[in-house]
C-alpha cells in the first residue's frame, strides 16, 4: 500500500516580507535621525599641553560673537551671576569647580569678567583647554 501526499512541500523561502520589514527600519532610523539635534557649541579652543584631572560642577562658555552659555542655555552677561548663586545654593557644595570654555578668539575683558564672578564667590575656575 503507497500512500502518496497530495501537498508537496515547497523548499523556498520568500525573502519579500524580510525585504519590507529591513525598507520599514531604514526609513525609521532616517526619520529619526534627522530629528536629533546635538546640543554642543562649536568653540576653537586655545592649545595647552597641561591638562587638569578635576571635575567642573557646571561649564560657563564664550563664543567668538560674546554670547555667554551656562551648559546650553543662552544667558546674558549680568545674569549669570545670580544664577550660578542660585544653583550652587540649592546645591548646598561647598567646594565649586566651574569650567570656563572660551573660544580662541575672543578678547580678553570677555574672559576676565567671569574671572572676576568667581574671585568675587570664592568658587575655583578651570579654562578648558584643548590638547595639543
Amino acid at each position: 500500500m503507497a500512500l502518496k501526499r497530495r501537498t508537496k512541500v515547497d523548499p523556498n523561502f520568500s525573502m519579500s516580507s524580510m525585504t519590507d520589514i529591513v525598507f520599514l527600519l531604514l526609513i525609521f532610523f532616517m526619520v529619526t535621525s534627522t530629528m536629533i539635534a546635538p546640543n554642543a557649541l562649536k568653540l576653537l579652543l586655545p592649545k595647552s599641553s597641561h591638562q587638569t584631572s578635576a571635575s567642573a560642577i557646571t561649564t560657563i562658555s564664550i563664543t567668538d560673537d560674546l554670547k555667554y552659555y551656562i551648559e546650553s542655555n543662552q544667558i546674558p552677561l549680568e545674569d549669570i551671576e545670580g544664577i550660578l548663586q542660585y544653583k550652587f545654593q540649592n546645591q548646598g557644595i561647598e567646594d565649586i569647580t566651574i569650567s570656563l570654555h572660551c573660544d580662541q578668539d575672543i578678547p580678553l575683558h570677555a574672559m576676565v569678567k567671569i574671572l572676576n564672578i568667581a574671585k568675587d564667590n570664592k568658587w575655583k575656575l578651570i579654562l578648558a583647554t584643548q590638547a595639543k
